[in-house]
Order: structure tokens, then sequence, then C-alpha cells
């Protein structure tokens, strides 16, 4: 039975507009129209279409708030990274990541996209089911409320030139043609279902030599699949890989065929003007996830220069330091002045655009992230009272001011996920800090 919603305001296609409604059958729209409410459900504040998060670690929540004594960097995290990474089994996962994507949808996530590479057990040995870790995250998203792009990745080596060792065992299938025999069974047991998209990834230039690169990327074309790589996150990746193959790991994803239209560079933060150029090309996105770049120290990447060369631009939480697209999203425009030293390079309208429909798109869902009839039934509605928010008008309100917090009610697909502020699973709080203590 069709259910309609009244949203006091909401953000259309065409732009902003008042006493919205909206007509769900299913998990899809099937009217917007403009009226008063009559007897539909009211949704206070400003309404916009769920938010995709582009990149996501599930099991790097673990680490927040605990990486933060004394001075290191990217590397020197990395380490405690491998730590967590060494200690999770399919049932601890299960219970991190449904914890994890639940605090996700209290932000206003209906999407995400999982960069999954803790495939075996430690060691290195596979499981009985070969996927099981897998399978745990995508019942994680659906238990949670979220649609979820599993983007498995192939990971070879422990560095360039260097061998796998210690929880890196875990990542790996030996080679790329290991990893496509095990990604192919994780594409069958999905196949038809609409809620799950498997793609696939290269973990990064470091962990996949460019003569198995084209493995994954031949992977994505015959699933019509994504395919996402991190990029350039560190300087010393860059320089290693160019002092390796004699190019930057742009070039070196591009003439091994694994930047296109489905193609996602994770980062991007250290490209030359050839790089940018590249992107652009092939149509590829860039995700970028502000404030795990600077939480880790990375850098502030080009977003502007990929942007005006029309690359479109999705925004990911990344190692979860912070779970909050808004501040992810005005987090691309604050760290641009913060490089420049000047203010307006971006329309809030594009900022919601890349929290909205480019992720999704990104993620192998572009018919959703927008408020139109036949899209996916994603409504996410945000308080306009609140002390961050109070006597801010239109899009600024959520992208400048607003934060996770600030969300009050999320419709994933159609779901009544989050109500009131307040998850249908109960007290997340509880449950991270649950999960989170059995791993620590």
């Amino acid at each position: 039975m069709p259910l309609t919603y009244w949203c006091e305001r909401a953000w259309l296609p065409d732009g902003l507009a008042d006493d919205v409604l909206v007509e769900i059958d299913g998990d899809r729209i099937t009217r917007v129209d403009q009226g008063p409410p009559g007897t539909a459900e009211r949704l206070p504040g400003l309404t916009v279409p769920g938010l995709a998060n582009a990149h996501s670690h599930a099991f790097h929540r673990a680490l927040r708030g605990v990486t933060q004594q004394g001075r290191g960097d990217f590397w020197t995290w990395r380490e405690r990274m491998y730590e967590i990474a060494a200690r999770l089994d399919p049932d601890s996962y299960l219970r991190l990541a449904r914890a994890v994507y639940a605090e996700m949808a209290m932000a206003g996530v209906t999407c995400v996209g999982e960069f999954h590479y803790v495939h075996h057990e430690a060691g290195g040995r596979p499981y009985d089911d070969a996927n099981v870790m897998g399978h745990a995250l995508v019942n994680a998203a659906r238990e949670a409320g979220l649609r979820i792009a599993l983007l498995d990745a192939c990971y070879v080596s422990g560095g360039i030139g260097v061998p796998l060792a210690g929880p890196q065992l875990r990542f790996s299938d030996g080679d790329a043609d290991g990893w496509a025999v095990r990604a192919e069974e994780l594409a069958a047991a999905y196949a038809g279902q609409s809620d799950v998209q498997i793609g696939a990834a290269i973990h990064s230039v470091r962990a996949v030599p460019p003569d198995q690169m084209g493995v994954v990327a031949e992977f994505s074309h015959r699933h019509v699949a994504p395919l996402h790589a991190h990029v350039s996150e560190q300087r010393a990746e860059n320089a290693a890989c160019v002092e390796a193959y004699a190019a930057t790991p742009v070039q070196v994803l591009h003439e091994r065929g694994a930047l296109g239209p489905r193609s996602t560079a994770v980062h991007a933060t250290h490209l030359t003007d050839v790089d940018i150029e590249l992107i652009g090309q092939t149509d590829a996105y860039v995700c970028m996830c502000p404030t795990t770049e600077r939480d880790l120290a990375d850098g502030i990447g080009p977003a502007r220069a990929l942007c005006d060369r029309g690359t479109p631009i999705t925004l990911g939480s990344d190692s979860h330091a912070v779970i909050d697209l808004f501040e992810e999203a005005r987090a691309v425009e604050l760290n641009e002045r913060l490089a420049t030293e000047t203010r307006g390079h971006w329309p809030a309208t594009d900022l919601l655009h890349a929290a909205t429909a480019a992720g999704h798109a990104s993620l192998g869902f572009p018919d959703a992230g927008m408020l139109m009839p036949g899209a996916w039934a994603d409504l996410v509605s945000v308080r306009l009272d609140s002390v961050r928010t109070a006597g801010v008008d239109g899009l600024e309100a959520v992208v400048y001011a607003a934060t996770a917090a600030d969300v009050h009610s999320v419709i994933s697909g159609g779901r009544r996920v989050v109500k009131d502020g307040r998850h249908t699973l109960g007290d997340i709080g509880t449950l991270l800090a649950e999960a989170i203590g059995e791993l620590r």
C-alpha cells in the first residue's frame, strides 16, 4: 500500500520547494507534488535525498579516538589498523559493521560503498565459505537499513616489490586470478538482488602489480560494476610508483584499463596536472574523504581543479574518524579556502549533489539520490530549529550549519530506519561500545 509523506521543505531536482508531498510504493518514489499535508505523515525541517557514503572501511571505526596520542603519520596509523584487522572474525565483523552502518543511517546515509579487503582467516587461510566476511557486511547493511556496494578488493603485495606479511595475509587471494574466482562466487550469490551491488577494487598500486590490474578491470567491465582504487593518498606512494614504473599511480591505472566511467579514484590527494587531465578524459569519479585525509595528515586534494575538468566528486567517511556527510561536504569548500586563501569555490547545491546523486551513481545506483518519481525512496529530514540550524536558510542550512545530529528522520528504500533521531535497532551507542570493546 502506498505511503505519503508531507515535507515542510524539500530539495527537488528543480530546487527548493515548500509543502512537498512524496508518495512511496515499495522501495520507489511514485509521485512528487505540492499541497497541504492532509493525512500524510509530516516531515518537518528540510528533506533531502538519501546520502551516499562512497568510501567506507567499517572496521576502522574501532580506531576512533585511539590513534591520536603523539606524533605520527599515515604509516604509524596503519600499524594500529592492522592490529584491529587481525582480531576480526565473521561474527565480530557483523556486530561492528551493523552498528557502524546504523550510525551512518542516523547521519542520513542510505547507501554505503564498503571497500572490503579483510577476506580470510589470520594467516591467510580461506574460511570454509571464502566470502563469509563479505556476507557479514551485506547482512550488516541490510539490518541497519542501507543499500551496499560491496567493493571487493584485490590485494596481492605488501608494497611495490614487497611480499605480504602479518595481518596483510588476511587480505590476499594469492594473485588477481585467485581474487577473480572468489569475486565471481560473490557476484553470483547476489545476482538480481537490487539492494546489493558487487563491485571491484584495486586496493592501490602498492598492493596490486600493474600486470594483474587488468583482471580486476575485466571483472568490472563484464559485470558492469563499479571499480574503485586508492590513488595517490600519500606522497611516498607516488614516489615509489614513479621509481618502480616511471609513471604516477593514475597513469599506471590508465595504462591498465582501470579508469573509466564506472571507476572511482579514492583520495586523489597528490595529483599532477597530467593526472587531473587523464581522470577527466576517462569520465571517472574522484571520492574525497576530507575528515580522514585531515585526520591522517594526508593533505588537501585538488577537488576544484578536478571538477573544472569535468570529474564528478563524491564523498566518503573512509576511516570513520567522523561519520557526518554534511561535514565531509563543507570540508571540500573549507579545505579549498585554506589552500587558496579565498572563499566561495563551491555552491551548496554542488556539494550536496556530491553527497547524494553523484555518490549513488559511483556505487552503481544511478537511480538514487533524487526526490523524483522512479527513484529509490530515500528521504532524509533535517531539523531547521536546532541550535546549529536555527536562523539559517536554504541548502546552506544542511551544508554549512547542520551536523549528523540534526537528522531526525530517515526513510531508506521505502523503509523507516530513523524516527525522532533514533534508529530502529535501538541504542546504537551501546551497540558500538560493545562491538568495539570486543575488538580492543
